[in-house]
């Protein structure tokens, strides 16, 4: 990606989460509940693997070479590349995950084939993004041409990616959701479902 904001802001890019903890903690919890333990997973679009060191995976990749300097600092295996064209051989993965990344992927339908490809057959895959029709997906699109992360982003509903899920080949069995009120200060905890929070995490599983 040409003028990739993510090599111009990274440093503002890990402010963000120090400066927002509690919204960056009540993410890791709705994560959490569906992110496997003691298996081996890859975060598709890891960025700076902020997230990928508090949930045990060990392996990602991005196309941001600044981001994978600092994922490399967290002791991270990750790879410089894109989601449509995943430099791993077939089924070696327990799981994948997206995390706020599927947005910025141009050809969402191939990277999910990717992943599709690279898991283990009844392996997980976790997305977890912004939904655009809560309270802060509709903030986001308002002020979309304003953003620097944002600019270039595409927005999705639930439905629309348990659509992109499920055309893919991926069942989808749990769907839970967080930050369901963005003024408040504290950790909030997930709950099942979507409608009501601005972070949802999807779980499917390779049919």
């Amino acid at each position: 990606m040409e003028n990739n904001p993510f090599d111009i802001y990274t440093d503002e890019y890990e402010d963000w989460f120090k400066e927002n903890d509690s919204i960056f903690q009540s993410e890791l919890l709705a994560l959490r509940q569906v992110v496997p333990t003691g298996k081996k997973g890859i975060e598709i679009g890891i960025g700076s693997g902020i997230f990928a060191e508090k949930l045990g995976i060990k392996y990602g990749i991005d196309p941001s070479d600044k981001m994978l300097n600092y994922a490399g600092l967290r002791n991270l295996n990750v790879e410089k590349g894109f989601a449509e064209n995943l430099p791993y051989a077939d089924c070696r993965f327990d799981f994948a995950v997206f995390i706020t990344s599927i947005c910025f992927i141009g050809n969402p339908v191939k990277a999910l084939k990717e992943a599709y490809r690279v898991i283990k057959d009844k392996g997980d895959i976790i997305i977890a993004f912004l939904d655009k029709k809560s309270s802060l997906g509709q903030i986001l699109t308002a002020e979309q041409q304003e953003s620097k992360f944002y600019r270039t982003a595409t927005f999705y509903s639930v439905a629309e990616m348990i659509s992109l899920m499920e055309s893919n080949n991926f069942e989808v069995i749990r769907i839970l959701q967080t930050l369901t009120d963005l003024n408040k200060k504290e950790i909030e905890k997930p709950v099942e479902g979507y409608g009501k929070g601005s972070f949802v995490v999807i779980r499917g599983v390779k049919r």
